[in-house]
């Protein structure tokens, strides 16, 4: 979608984006055109769209012939794509993406997540995707630029925290291109970028993943102490320094020093689900 084609919607239904939504639409086509490349959907294959907006992205996957189903919160803007989309691919879900089921929205059937995400719900609902029973076989996302370096960051970086191995340890993550404030209407005041996550061959269980996860919050929980500090208050010391042993790393070693590989095993010999 133009901006002019834009702002003349927006004029239409009396809508001013919201701030607190993170509502800023995508307006650059040929930025659509590399997301939509980038993820090269197939025909009949499952998408799910978070935010869609005015449905700038959704035509362009309903017109690969894939099966749509978006989520959006604004009633006004489900108003909108009610009267303006009528494609039998496409499936509109009125609510909050980081309080539905998604995991009864989408079934036990394979799919995949395409979506430009509003600011305001990246965090919140990466984490309920990481803690679907049936997440996303792969990703492509447009979020916050800083939010991306978090999520796709490297062991030992600042930026290297909870996040970030919570969403490694199931998915193989790439920053693939970073994005202007200017492609947008309203512009936000910092940069994006688009990342792809694919998901892992190898999975953990969901007990072990509420294992692992529950101690990766609470070793970053004091990330500029030692992380036994933290990890002790909840879980055996001895079993902690053995865990330790078993990865090569000390009792004085912090949480960032410890890559996604490692932290798994440490977090399952702890928690007794090794």
């Amino acid at each position: 979608m133009k901006k002019k084609d834009l702002l003349k919607t927006l004029k239409e239904y009396n809508f001013n984006p919201g701030k607190y939504l993170g509502q800023n639409f995508l307006i650059d086509e040929n930025l659509l055109k590399f997301i939509v490349k980038t993820a090269n959907p197939s025909e009949n294959e499952n998408i799910l769209e978070i935010g869609p907006g005015f449905g700038a992205l959704t035509r362009l996957l309903i017109e690969s012939n894939a099966n749509v189903t978006a989520i959006e919160y604004d009633r006004r803007v489900c108003d909108y794509l009610t009267k303006n989309i009528s494609n039998s691919n496409f499936k509109l879900v009125e609510g909050d993406a980081c309080r539905v089921n998604l995991d009864e929205i989408m079934g036990k059937t394979p799919f995949r997540s395409i979506a430009n995400l509003p600011y305001s719900a990246s965090t919140p609902f990466l984490g309920r995707v990481l803690e679907m029973n049936n997440p996303p076989k792969e990703m492509v996302f447009m979020l916050q630029k800083e939010m991306g370096m978090r999520i796709s960051s490297s062991m030992g970086t600042k930026n290297y925290g909870s996040l970030s191995i919570r969403a490694q340890m199931l998915y193989d993550i790439k920053l693939v291109r970073k994005v202007p404030p200017q492609v947008f209407y309203p512009p936000p005041k910092v940069d994006s970028a688009i990342l792809h996550f694919k998901l892992k061959d190898k999975q953990f269980d969901r007990n072990e993943l509420t294992a692992i996860n529950k101690v990766v919050r609470l070793a970053f929980a004091q990330r500029r102490k030692k992380m036994i500090t933290a990890v002790s208050q909840h879980y055996d010391k001895d079993l902690i320094l053995s865990a330790l042993k078993d990865i090569n790393k000390d009792e004085n070693i912090r949480a960032e020093r410890l890559s996604v590989a490692e932290f798994a095993h440490f977090a399952l010999k702890i928690s007794n689900k090794e």
